[in-house]
């Protein structure tokens, strides 16, 4: 199911990214409809001195949210209202009353079935599996 990668800078206290990791799952289940039991966020907090816009440093918060879906398994319209929703929080958790940087991203990354899996099983195979059980019941 979806993985989500989030580099954030300047780096923000545990309990802030606790609530943005609840917030972003939840959005990953209401809008797009994942699964949160295996919905994975990866958080990575880097220092402003590492982290460039426009080849400077940037001083002011930033963010880059990547989630990686199975392709087709969502609308257009799904994933522009995840755009927004996703940038939204973002902005509340992190901007510390300041705006995001405008250079802050949210990424949706689709991933053909056969392509990625968890458990061990692609997201194909769950497909295949998924469509056989009716024949089966027969």
């Amino acid at each position: 199911m979806p993985t989500l990668q989030l580099k954030i800078s300047p780096p923000a206290p545990a309990d802030v990214q606790d609530a943005l990791a609840r917030e972003l799952t939840e959005l990953t289940a209401g809008i797009l409809g994942k699964r949160p039991e295996v919905t994975a966020l990866l958080v990575e907090a880097l220092p402003a001195a590492q982290w460039y816009i426009g080849a400077r440093a940037d001083a002011g918060p930033t963010a880059w949210l990547e989630i990686s879906i199975t392709a087709g398994t969502n609308t257009a319209a799904q994933k522009a209202d995840y755009i927004v929703a996703t940038h939204a929080a973002l902005q509340r958790h992190l901007g510390a009353g300041q705006p995001l940087a405008l250079a802050s991203y949210v990424i949706v990354r689709e991933l053909a079935a056969g392509d990625w899996g968890y458990g061990g099983q692609t997201q194909l195979a769950r497909q295949l599996r998924r469509q056989a059980l009716p024949a089966q019941a027969k």
